[in-house]
């Protein structure tokens, strides 16, 4: 049986843990620590943990980190990890610098998507499967280690966070635990594709981390050709879910509009997205295409 990656533990289901145990509450607070804070790599380097209690977290427990396969590095700074898992998945994560000083992660959520956007390279992949909270906060540990005081989190890597939802809300606890790395929550972003259901259960959240949507067209025809999803959720369906989460949350959305030459960058494009934006609070992120 595969044993459990100790980095997707809260530090309520590591006390858990500690307590069924027979462990003082003291130890689960003090290995949470070197997991989130210290950014451990292995059970051995906890050297003020008894190396009984060492040993008794190996059996139970795997602490399995993602491989740092390749790193691209661009002329702005900005760096694309390709990650390698235990089990052969490959992802990629992106760290981004600003002239401003922000060091950005933009994490994956699933081993490539299902979705099928014609202008993304993801898309080509298929959907492999879901990673863990784990694998997920992983990333940013990996990234962290190499250039520590990052900034901002953004869930806009590969796969849709909206249909891996439970270990993207769970990884968000974990990053921003004050037990923990103590991440601010608006700091960290979830961008999704447009799932209207999954945009109005966020609304429900105890957090104040941001929304994003890639949006990319008002056009409900082109939408549907560049992103298939919108055969199953329609704009009108998509405008409501992000007006009940504006209402909701009081907070701003941000609507991610990737710009192809000749296809969505017309002035006629334009009156579409500012009356789908009327009435709405959003701002845009408008973003040339990477070819």
């Amino acid at each position: 049986m595969e044993k459990p990656n100790i980095l997707g533990l809260t530090v309520e289901e590591l006390a858990k843990y500690c307590r069924a145990k027979r462990l003082p509450a003291f130890r689960a607070r003090q290995v949470y620590t070197w997991l989130h804070k210290r950014l451990a790599q292995n059970f051995d380097e906890m050297t003020d943990v008894s190396k009984e209690i060492r040993q008794l977290l190996a059996e139970d427990f795997s602490l399995d980190l993602p491989v740092v396969e390749k790193i691209q590095k661009s002329g702005d700074g900005s760096q694309k990890y390709l990650f390698r898992y235990s089990d052969g998945a490959r992802i990629e994560s992106v760290l981004m610098k600003t002239i401003d000083g922000r060091k950005t992660v933009c994490l994956s959520t699933q081993v490539g998507c299902a979705l099928g956007c014609v202008f993304c390279a993801t898309a080509k992949m298929g959907l492999k499967r879901d990673l863990s909270a784990a694998e997920i906060i992983g990333q940013a540990y990996a990234v962290a280690r190499r250039d520590p005081d990052l900034t901002n989190l953004v869930y806009m890597g590969m796969g849709e966070p909206f249909l891996n939802y439970d270990n993207v809300l769970k990884s968000i606890a974990i990053l921003t635990s004050d037990r923990g790395p103590n991440f601010g929550q608006r700091r960290i972003t979830v961008s999704t594709c447009g799932i209207p259901e999954g945009i109005i259960k966020f609304a429900g959240e105890d957090t104040q981390v941001r929304l994003a949507v890639s949006l990319n067209t008002a056009d409900d025809n082109l939408r549907r050709e560049l992103m298939p999803i919108d055969r199953r959720f329609p704009l009108p369906d998509l405008r409501q879910a992000v007006r009940y989460y504006i209402n909701k949350t009081g907070r701003r959305v941000t609507l991610e509009y990737i710009m192809i030459e000749g296809i969505n960058d017309s002035a006629e494009a334009l009156n579409e997205l500012i009356d789908f934006c009327h009435g709405l609070n959003v701002g845009i992120n408008l973003i040339p295409l990477n070819a």
